[in-house]
């Protein structure tokens, strides 16, 4: 791990050579305990749009959300999107990319977690095309009991992984993370060539930040907790800040 510098000592760009990468909850957005609850500040989407047009569209977005449910929460400002942890992927051209793993799993791994649900409050479950989420941040001393859950309702299944986050135990399609996520933008236009930089809050960020540091790039941790990341921000207020600050410099 890493002793991350603050953010404040990494210099802005004064031209567009960077590729940008930002995670959404934790980041852009504050945690909630309902996904569907989060807040965007009315101004994000037109500086994203801004960075993104003086980038020339090496913008993209690396979230654990859906694709269409960052363009709803972003609209008007439509961007790369890597969704659910790079399982699903809009290029910059517009072509989404999707596993072909089967995800009939998901059907039986929700019943298996519905006497769960039933009997305690502060859960939420949310379902996703490829994976399912088991919040419990509004109720966090349920922690093990939902990990041993979602554990043992899919560890007879192949191809199938957990991914722990902020407050979340995530079961999943193997094979796909953030940092494979990045590495397949860096390969295409418009980011190929550019200096990666990512944004990125919680642990399932942390795959995206060895990808950057290998590459030379600029891996932020927004948030306490250790990292692989280069440098640090307190708090998705503060990044926010720096996001403006940088719409302005490029």
């Amino acid at each position: 791990m890493n002793d991350p510098r603050p953010l404040q000592e990494l210099a802005l760009p004064p031209d567009s050579d960077w590729a940008l990468f930002l995670d959404f909850d934790g980041t852009l957005v504050n945690l909630v305990d309902h996904p569907e609850n989060v807040e965007v500040l009315p101004k994000l989407p037109e500086v994203l749009s801004h960075i993104s047009d003086r980038l020339r569209g090496a913008l993209a977005i690396v979230t654990g959300r859906e694709i269409r449910d960052i363009d709803r929460h972003l609209a008007p400002t439509c961007l790369p999107v890597a969704g659910i942890h790079g399982l699903t992927r809009r290029t910059a051209d517009g072509h989404i990319l999707e596993p072909n793993g089967r995800t009939d799993f998901l059907d039986d791994v929700k019943a298996g977690l519905a006497p769960l649900l039933k009997q305690h409050k502060g859960l939420h479950l949310e379902m996703k095309s490829h994976s399912l989420a088991l919040h419990y941040r509004g109720n966090p001393n349920l922690e093990q009991l939902c990990i041993d859950a979602i554990s043992n309702g899919t560890r007879h299944l192949e191809n199938v992984e957990l991914l722990r986050g902020k407050m979340v135990i995530e079961a999943k399609l193997g094979g796909y993370n953030k940092g494979i996520a990045v590495s397949d933008y860096l390969k295409e236009s418009p980011f190929r060539g550019r200096l990666p930089v990512y944004a990125g809050d919680d642990v399932t960020d942390e795959d995206a930040f060895e990808v950057v540091n290998r590459n030379s790039g600029h891996s932020i941790k927004v948030g306490a907790g250790s990292t692989k990341a280069n440098f640090r921000i307190q708090n998705t207020d503060e990044f926010i800040q720096w996001l403006n600050r940088l719409a302005v410099s490029i």
